[in-house]
């Protein structure tokens, strides 16, 4: 039901997950419930999650029981988690931490989120959580979600290409919040249009440097981990500090297009169709996770001549050390360098810069070589 009274409406709370907060909380606020956000990701959050989650477990989980343990201690009254079958552990989070809060004592209540039942699990979330069982205002809650969350993934490539070329390391930066805060603010699809075209204008005010050398990387693992700034420990600004302009493989967007837009209204190919094309013959089948797409990735941006491709993974994530297994026998046929980083919370930040800074070296050399080969060719 939308109210706990008469006058109060309920406060539903999301883990993080770099900037999806915006997405959701305007389809919760569409179905007039107050969407509550905790505090973004932050050390105190990591170690609520570590101290009441076992060892072994994966730094996402830590991560999102520490983020509904501020958000309960703030007053949130519904936590909600997204879940999904298959092999990857995501599908036994929500039992895990279902009964971790009510061991701990919190009352709040608890609520899932089946992505993989596409439109209908959507629906019925948004039902469930408002009572309110109105087919339009459920679809326009939808969109306007869908839409920001695409919005959002153009300005993270804008500010992509921007951070790589500014003269003034944080300009472009400073100018993606200004513009993330103008998508935060509009509250109908109409609204989200012209907040969507000031937003880019804002990010190009960004003064470049058109004539640098930049480098062109592919950022690809866990999903989470991939989107999460806090979890990946800001790789995308440290590498536009080193003029690396990054792409994400796997973002939110294009999780949609695989496991809720309709086929009819999907691209040609979505990710996941390309990972099963391209993953072959290095992995067959889907193995849990984002290792299939994982494993494409390498492919893909070979193919399309990037300079390198950066795979991030959380610590004990089986899928994700599959994939690094087979990555050895990718390099025989393919050019491309690849750095693996595996995050958890003893990561360091002196040794994680220093691994990115050799590899930005590397790739920056092997270019300068390649560049210095063809010239000679002609």
């Amino acid at each position: 039901m939308a109210k706990s009274s008469k006058n109060k409406k309920i406060k539903v709370a999301f883990p993080h997950m770099g900037t999806i907060s915006i997405a959701w909380a305007a389809g919760l606020r569409k179905m007039g419930v107050e969407p509550f956000i905790p505090p973004y990701t932050s050390k105190k959050t990591l170690s609520y999650g570590t101290k009441n989650s076992p060892e072994a477990i994966c730094l996402p989980y830590k991560l999102i029981l520490g983020n509904f343990i501020e958000a309960i201690e703030g007053g949130a009254d519904y936590v909600a988690m997204i879940t999904s079958p298959g092999i990857c552990r995501l599908g036994e989070y929500g039992n895990n931490i279902y009964n971790t809060l009510k061991d701990l004592g919190y009352k709040a209540n608890y609520i899932e989120l089946s992505l993989y039942d596409g439109i209908r699990g959507l629906y019925n979330f948004l039902r469930d959580i408002s009572g309110k069982n109105d087919p339009v205002l459920i679809l326009r809650a939808i969109n306007i979600t869908m839409r920001k969350i695409f919005a959002i993934d153009d300005l993270d490539t804008a500010l992509a290409y921007y951070r790589a070329r500014e003269i003034k390391f944080g300009d472009a930066e400073k100018n993606y919040k200004k513009a993330l805060r103008m998508i935060d603010k509009a509250n109908s699809t109409h609204e989200l249009k012209k907040a969507y075209e000031e937003a880019l204008k804002e990010i190009e005010k960004t003064e470049i440097d058109e004539n640098r050398e930049v480098l062109n990387v592919d950022i690809t693992g866990e999903i989470f981990l991939v989107n999460d700034e806090f979890s990946n420990q800001n790789i995308e600004r440290e590498l536009g500090r080193m003029g690396v302009q990054t792409r994400r493989s796997l973002t939110v967007g294009s999780f949609l297009k695989d496991a809720i837009i309709p086929k009819a209204f999907r691209p040609p190919e979505t990710h996941l169709q390309r990972a099963e094309r391209m993953a072959k013959p290095y992995l067959m089948r889907d193995i849990g996770g984002d290792a299939l797409e994982c494993v494409s990735d390498v492919v893909f941006a070979d193919e399309k001549g990037k300079d390198g491709i950066i795979h991030i993974s959380p610590f004990t994530c089986m899928p994700e050390i599959m994939s690094q297994n087979i990555f050895p026998t990718m390099r025989s046929e393919h050019e491309i360098p690849i750095l693996t980083l595996i995050m958890d919370e003893q990561t360091g930040k002196a040794g994680y810069i220093t691994r990115l800074e050799a590899f930005v070296d590397l790739m920056r050399r092997k270019k300068r070589a390649k560049l210095h080969k063809n010239k000679t060719r002609i």
